[in-house]
Parts: structure tokens; C-alpha cells; sequence
């Protein structure tokens, strides 16, 4: 279950079963475009609002990440063959990756894809995974996925191959392409997305400096891993940014939750 953060006073909130799900979902498109991780007007976030993940919230085409509100997303059913025959519909691309995601993984309930500066960059050299060099990189230790296979804009079989490289771990680093990170509410799919990127963008600075790095033990970062892990869950780490990301878009940008 999503945190609850809505303000009991939005009249919307009564009447959209969903609301609270939607008004978290454009939070982070408005926090993604301020952190300068977005595309324009591609990439793309989905939520599943059904318990087998077939239906799920996502973002219409052609909206930019920092003008999305609560009410312009879509619901859709990943089923639903005549989904972009239909006027209000996904980037087709968005349908291809989402769709399938929420068909073959309802685990991730939450799928969230950027083409972010730095886990590009990562994603388009020949280097797997984060090496241990601060906490940010040891979070993910033996813990990304890489798709190696990249054969064209995520359509069809590219689509459906990318539910099962993910496997078990929350970020699946695309080669060639980007990032995917998933979770099972909005807050621990975007706090995956965050902070992968923060450790991207220090391993891209310190190659960049052109020193040797300096890396702990596969044991160090395995134990920093898990207390990552421990500390996300047993302090609400994910919970408190996103309500945090919301005060501030609640007094800066209220409309997000229109």
C-alpha cells in the first residue's frame, strides 16, 4: 500500500478510489523533470492498482514529466488488446514495457523508466554493474540486473524479454537504452530510482578523474547492502522522502494532486 499523504480535504480523493495512488505517481514525475532525469516527453512511470497487476496507472503520451497531475493519468488493463486504438492513449512504447511488466512480474507494482543521465551513461559502457566504491554503490551490490541484449526501441519481444532479465532485483540496468526501477509502492520504486542514479553519477565522476578507485571487499559491500536493506525497511526510509518530495510540491506546485 501506498503511504497515505493526502490531504482529507481534497474532494477528489472521495470520489477516486485511486486518487492517493495517482497524486504520488505525479509527484514523482514533477520531482523526476526537477532533478533533470527525464526525456522530454518519453520515458514513462506505471503503478498497478489491481492485486494481479494487470491494471495499472501510467502516463499519457506526449505530457511532459513537470506538468502531470494526478487526474491526467491513465488506467489501463494490461489485457486490453484494443488499448492504443482508443484517443487518450500510452506512448507505444510505454504500452509495450509497462504492459508487459505488469502482465509477467505483478511483483513490480510499480515500474518506473528513465533515460537519466548517469545510469545511461553506465548503461552504455562495458561494465556490469556498480563497483563498491561509497554506501550509494554498495546499495546495489549483486543487486541490478543488466540487459545486455538491446535489439531496438522496447516494441514486442524487447518488451516481454526485459520481465525475465529483471529476475528478483529492483533495478535492471538497460544496456544501450537506460534505467528500469521497480518496487511495490510508488515510494520504494522511486527511492530505488534516486539513489541509483546518485551512485551512476559518483562512479561516473571518479572514472572521470582518472585515478584508481578505491574499492572495498565483495564481503564490506555485501554487509552495506544488507543494512541498506534493513535500514530502508525498518526506518521508512522510501515512505519519508516521498512524503517529503510532497510537502514541498504541496507548497511549490500544488496542482500535481489535481
Amino acid at each position: 500500500m501506498s503511504i497515505s499523504v493526502v490531504d482529507s480535504r481534497d474532494k477528489t480523493a472521495h470520489s477516486d478510489p485511486h486518487h492517493e495512488d495517482r497524486a504520488n505517481l505525479a509527484a514523482i514525475f514533477r520531482m523526476t523533470a526537477r532533478l533533470g532525469m527525464h526525456e522530454g516527453v518519453a520515458n514513462h512511470f506505471s503503478y498497478a492498482v489491481s492485486d494481479d497487476g494487470s491494471r495499472f496507472l501510467i502516463n499519457p503520451f506526449g505530457r511532459h514529466f513537470s506538468r502531470l497531475r494526478a487526474s491526467d493519468l491513465l488506467l489501463l488493463d494490461a489485457n486490453d488488446e484494443a488499448t492504443m486504438d482508443q484517443p487518450n492513449r500510452p506512448d507505444p512504447t510505454a504500452w509495450a514495457i509497462h504492459g508487459a511488466m505488469h502482465r509477467n512480474a505483478p511483483q513490480a507494482r510499480c515500474v518506473l523508466h528513465v533515460h537519466s543521465k548517469y545510469a545511461t551513461v553506465l548503461a552504455s559502457i562495458r561494465q556490469d554493474g556498480l563497483p563498491p566504491i561509497d554506501q550509494n554503490t554498495m546499495r546495489f551490490f549483486n543487486r541490478v540486473s543488466i540487459d545486455d541484449g538491446f535489439g531496438g526501441m522496447g516494441l514486442g519481444d524487447e518488451a516481454e524479454r526485459l520481465t525475465t532479465t529483471l529476475g528478483d532485483n529492483r533495478i535492471l540496468l538497460m544496456g544501450n537504452h537506460g534505467v528500469m526501477a521497480v518496487g511495490e509502492t510508488i515510494a520504494h520504486a522511486f527511492d530505488e530510482l534516486y539513489y541509483f542514479e546518485r551512485a551512476c553519477e559518483t562512479y561516473i565522476i571518479a572514472l572521470m578523474t582518472g585515478t584508481a578507485l578505491r574499492t572495498v571487499s565483495d564481503e564490506v559491500a555485501e554487509k552495506t547492502a544488507q543494512q541498506w536493506e534493513d535500514y530502508v525497511n525498518r526506518v521508512g526510509l522510501a515512505d519519508a522522502h516521498l512524503r517529503e518530495l510532497r510537502a514541498i510540491l504541496d507548497r511549490e506546485e500544488p496542482d500535481y494532486k489535481l
